[in-house]
């Protein structure tokens, strides 16, 4: 019963991303809102200014009114927490190695609030001296992420100069990270800290937790999914090829999800991030490739693109101007026919692969739970589209 019990999680998390939304372009989480979603987290030197740039909003196309007012996005920097660069796995991978994650706290905090047409509501700055000297932008402008799937789309952005003068005198290491709030009941929606990373899907789970607490979930998670990932060798081996790329926690996983920016050596990804930091290519490189993989699969381009659509601007606030508006696109529509082809069609694969590997009788309460995680998901998902499309009318 038990081993049936993690077999049903293995099957719901297999499935799982194909249905959710997502932010961090590529984030499993699901979203009520797709404003509420982090693109982006950047930031580089320009002179004696540390820029720093938070994006919202995915694949943004339509003009405003955009649904801003609920959220506050912030910016969090941690002075106090040491950054070594003597380990070489784990300066490639993330920048530096943090001795204490769980003692990263804020000393910086930056809350941005933005109007409905994406300009400036407010700004707090705690922790940082000489706040009026900072430059703030907000507004619309092209996704500067790297990526085929987002060319020719634009994001919600706060970009910020804020001279190196406003930290304390020789300051060398920052751990950086940003998320996105609910007002009404504090609730935190997104995080992002360093790029490509909350966006895999194994790592969905940090979304909601302070940085502190992530060394600690990701021993706590790996624990249930070691166990799925044995039943699944026990008994459908095909299924951990799928398993492992999206969900197996890694031995070099134990790391807080936060950006290290530190003066010890050259800035660029992962220390820090610049514009033109390829992080697709570069997480690829220490062994996270569905993003790099993705980039192939969404676009026919050869050679695979490596820089931006737009070139970026050379000074404040450094993203290109935005692509004209259009209203989004709308979501396929799905008729009751084809849902139920599908449904014939997802029964005869899994039944024809399943004979392959197991016996009669798990094969057919595999068929069983199958068949009914399907023919429950259809019909919520037709009734939620219809009710969407009513809402929307």
């Amino acid at each position: 019963m038990k081993r049936a019990g993690v077999f049903l999680l293995g099957l719901t998390l297999l499935f799982l991303p194909a249905t959710l939304q997502s932010s961090d372009h590529a984030d499993p989480i699901n979203l009520e809102v797709l404003e509420s979603g982090i693109t982006d987290l950047f930031a580089f030197p320009d002179r004696d200014q540390m820029i720093v740039i938070l994006n919202t909003r995915r694949a943004l196309t339509a003009p405003p009114p955009y649904e801003l007012e609920p959220f506050e996005f912030a910016i969090y920097m941690d002075l106090h927490t040491k950054v070594t660069i003597d380990k070489a796995e784990e300066r490639a991978r993330y920048g530096g190695s943090i001795a204490n994650p769980e003692g990263i706290t804020p000393d910086v905090t930056i809350k941005i609030r933005l109007k409905k047409d994406a300009t400036l509501n407010n700004a707090k700055y705690e922790g940082l001296q000489n706040a009026d000297s900072i430059k703030l932008f907000t507004g619309v402008r092209d996704d500067p992420f790297i990526f085929p799937k987002f060319f020719k789309k634009n994001a919600i952005v706060m970009v910020l100069s804020i001279p190196f003068s406003s930290f304390p005198k020789d300051q060398q290491d920052w751990i950086l990270w940003g998320t996105s709030t609910r007002l009404k009941d504090g609730v935190q929606i997104d995080h992002v800290g360093r790029s490509n990373r909350s966006q895999q899907g194994r790592f969905d789970f940090l979304n909601t937790l302070p940085p502190s607490k992530h060394v600690e979930a990701i021993k706590a998670d790996n624990q249930t999914r070691a166990r799925i990932e044995d039943f699944l060798k026990a008994c459908l081996p095909p299924l951990v090829n799928a398993f492992q790329p999206l969900f197996k926690i890694r031995p070099y996983d134990y790391f807080p999800d936060v950006m290290i920016y530190t003066k010890q050596y050259p800035i660029g990804f992962p220390n820090g991030r610049k514009l033109t930091d390829d992080v697709a290519a570069l997480t690829c490189d220490q062994g996270d490739c569905p993003l790099l993989e993705s980039s192939y699969i969404d676009s026919p381009q050869w050679p695979r693109a490596t820089v931006n659509d737009k070139p970026f601007l050379k000074e404040f606030p450094y993203l290109a101007e935005p692509w004209p508006s259009m209203p989004d696109p709308q979501p396929a529509s799905v008729s009751v026919s084809s849902a139920l082809g599908s449904l014939r069609d997802s029964a005869v694969f899994f039944s024809e692969e399943i004979t392959k590997i197991c016996t009669s009788l798990i094969m057919i309460v595999t068929v069983v739970i199958i068949l009914v995680v399907l023919i429950i998901a259809i019909p919520v998902w037709l009734i939620t589209r219809w009710r969407y499309k009513r809402a929307n009318a």
